[in-house]
């Protein structure tokens, strides 16, 4: 499975946890940054034993990354070192109004579905306290493991790659 900036709309980052994070420096100031998370591919149902959650370990690369601003508090919690958790995955358009939006669809919230980017874009991490923001021309995401059915949000270190 793969996704793009187009599929913004149509995807889900609540409770998706972020194992590692990589820069990989581009050209012209910007950089690749890289999410390595658990991805929750299906929430399902919740039955007799409680929630059940399809789980594949993915990488999530935002394109021609600037101005990153990272924070994560796991003092102000007492929390031991482990992923973080993401709450969410905004957005927000860096064009003007009335600017030439160029082809390609992809905004989820548009009246005016043809604006390419750039992205300002806000990850706000729900375990610890802190977020992630930075302005990017859009996002890439793929698995890199086998979907695993289980009761928790996130994979065992034995299910990771």
């Amino acid at each position: 499975m793969r996704w793009h900036t187009a599929d913004f709309g149509a995807l889900s980052w609540h409770d998706v946890h972020v194992h590692g994070f990589r820069i990989v420096e581009g050209q012209h100031g910007t950089a690749e940054l890289q999410l390595d998370i658990d991805y929750i591919v299906e929430w399902m149902p919740a039955g007799e034993g409680g929630s059940r959650f399809r789980v594949a370990q993915a990488m999530l690369q935002f394109h021609e990354v600037s101005g990153l601003r990272f924070a994560l508090d796991y003092v102000a919690c007492s929390a031991g070192m482990s992923a973080f958790a993401i709450a969410g995955i905004t957005r927000e358009s860096l064009r003007e109004a009335g600017e030439d939006q160029g082809g390609g669809g992809d905004r989820d919230d548009c009246d005016d579905c043809d604006d390419p980017g750039p992205w300002r874009w806000r990850i706000d991490v729900n375990w610890p306290e802190g977020f992630l923001a930075f302005e990017a021309t859009g996002f890439s995401q793929w698995l890199v493991g086998e979907v695993v059915e289980q009761d928790a949000q996130w994979l065992q270190a034995v299910d990771r790659i």
